[in-house]
């Protein structure tokens, strides 16, 4: 169970994102949506004890959570891959700095590239993958740690409307079937609606959560199409817009 508690986060003087509380437990995906730039990927920082906190907690099952805590596991924007390094080397980078022995590192990636689609190209490096295969080996880089909270920074956002599409439908399966406490921050809407299970709606100066949505339909078949789902992303953007940022 994540705990997130009265977090506020500064940079320099400047006070970015306020009083910010939110929880997931396993198997459970919040996301948070607001406009680029309000704070987002810092507060997705803070929680993976990257940033330090000007006020509040965060905790992982009842402990703290701190920088390079092997409890969570981050996937950036950027998809952070190291293209010197094949897809294998990419993806079991994260096993090599804790020290995991080649014979058993590369049995975890080969399984887990093999359950990401990403088998056939395990050998190629970075510059010959499209964008949604460079994201699922971000992604696959994560999941292979075995971690407990995973914190994913608009991670579809370079990709076409079709990609990500596939992608987010991947992701919600992904994530369903492996009881993952996850933080995803989207400016998309529609994103969020599809793959939270709750929304919380980041605006203002400092940013803080103005609104928070249960989604109930997450998950189900369907969804996307559903009035459900219109409902929802429209009560979303009316928010926003209240708060002028759209």
């Amino acid at each position: 169970m994540l705990d997130v508690r009265d977090l506020s986060v500064s940079h320099g003087a400047a006070r970015i994102v306020e009083r910010i509380s939110l929880r997931a437990g396993p198997g459970r995906t919040e996301c948070i949506v607001g406009p680029s730039g309000c704070g987002k990927t810092t507060l997705l920082l803070a929680i993976a004890g990257l940033k330090a906190a000007r006020e509040g907690t965060v905790e992982l099952d009842g402990s703290p959570v701190t920088a390079g805590d092997r409890r969570v596991a981050l996937v950036l924007q950027d998809h952070g891959l190291f293209p010197w390094l094949t897809v294998r080397a990419n993806a079991g980078l994260g096993l090599r700095l804790r020290g995991v022995p080649a014979p058993e590192r590369a049995r975890k990636v080969e399984a887990e590239l093999a359950r990401m689609g990403l088998a056939a190209e395990s050998g190629r490096f970075p510059a010959q993958l499209s964008g949604g295969q460079r994201q699922r080996v971000a992604v696959a880089r994560s999941f292979v740690l075995g971690p407990d909270l995973l914190l994913l920074d608009e991670p579809f956002s370079s990709v076409d409307a079709l990609a990500r599409e596939r992608l987010q439908e991947f992701l919600l399966s992904e994530l369903a079937g492996r009881r993952l406490a996850c933080i995803l921050v989207t400016h998309d809407i529609d994103e969020a609606v599809l793959l939270g299970a709750g929304v919380s709606v980041l605006a203002g100066s400092p940013a803080r959560i103005v609104r928070r949505f249960e989604n109930p339909g997450q998950g189900t078949p369907g969804h996307r199409r559903s009035a459900e789902f219109l409902s929802l992303c429209a009560a979303i953007r009316d928010t926003l817009s209240a708060w002028r940022v759209l």
